[in-house]
């Protein structure tokens, strides 16, 4: 009971975190191995996805009911994201990911530099594409990333928000919210394999889930009252600790 209670409250903090800019397994995921030390890694990261889709979805759904977004645009993103989660967690089994552990600090560190210069970035919500050039580009970003998801994972909330901040000119809000939907559909496909192989246990994933879907309610009032400066600061902030996290897993540990 300790053990699931101590995940459980892992579980609430990272909702939190992932309503507001991503990054929730930042957190659940080293409580996990903490709480669970002798439990296949496979178990685990199953068992997470099992909790952090209903956190995303909640989420999503809370964000749509206040954030004017491009249904659109998005939903053939969010199938992209689909289909480039479930490839990417099939090339990890061909390829080796070490190289890309290496190399992520430092394309995080590029990400959190370019945001911190650039002053005005995601502050205003301003689209700057038509509906067909944003279907393509937010399809491409979804795919792009959703591989990423499946294949490696860390930062994959953070990558959607400072894509859709980047190439289609909105603020940290409106991001933060299409984000939430397309890691909806990458936690989904990551769900389906891990479930598949048997590697979820679900009455540990049933509670965590509850937890998360509390942690996202709360987080996403809070986005949605302060607005996209909030999620800007904490998507450095964010941003900041995966750097630090990924640094020392590619190079101290």
């Amino acid at each position: 009971m300790i053990e699931l209670f101590t995940a459980a409250v892992a579980s609430l903090l990272a909702g939190f975190v992932d309503a507001v800019v991503g990054g929730g397994g930042l957190i659940l995921v080293p409580a996990l191995f903490s709480v669970y030390p002798n439990a296949a890694p496979a178990t685990l990261f199953g068992t997470n996805k099992g909790a952090a889709i209903w956190g995303t979805a909640w989420a999503t759904h809370q964000y749509a009911k206040r954030v004017s977004l491009p249904w659109l645009a998005l939903m053939p993103a969010a199938g992209a994201a689909l289909v480039g989660s479930f490839a990417g967690a099939w090339a990890v089994t061909q390829v080796d990911p070490s190289g890309l552990r290496k190399a992520l600090p430092a394309i995080l560190l590029g990400v959190l530099l370019y945001t911190l210069a650039k002053k005005d970035l995601g502050r205003h919500h301003a689209p700057r594409h038509e509906t067909t050039t944003q279907t393509l580009i937010a399809s491409a970003i979804g795919l792009t990333i959703g591989f990423y998801d499946g294949f490696f994972g860390p930062g994959t909330g953070s990558f959607f928000v400072f894509l859709f901040v980047r190439l289609l000119g909105f603020d940290f809000l409106h991001a933060s919210a299409t984000a939430k939907l397309l890691n909806t559909a990458t936690n989904f496909a990551a769900l389906v394999l891990f479930a598949a192989k048997g590697h979820v246990w679900w009455h540990v994933a049933a509670v965590m889930a509850v937890a998360n879907v509390l942690g996202s309610l709360v987080g996403t009032r809070m986005a949605l009252a302060k607005g996209a400066g909030f999620v800007r600061g904490m998507f450095v902030l964010v941003v900041s600790l995966l750097i630090l996290k990924t640094g020392y897993d590619a190079f101290l540990r």
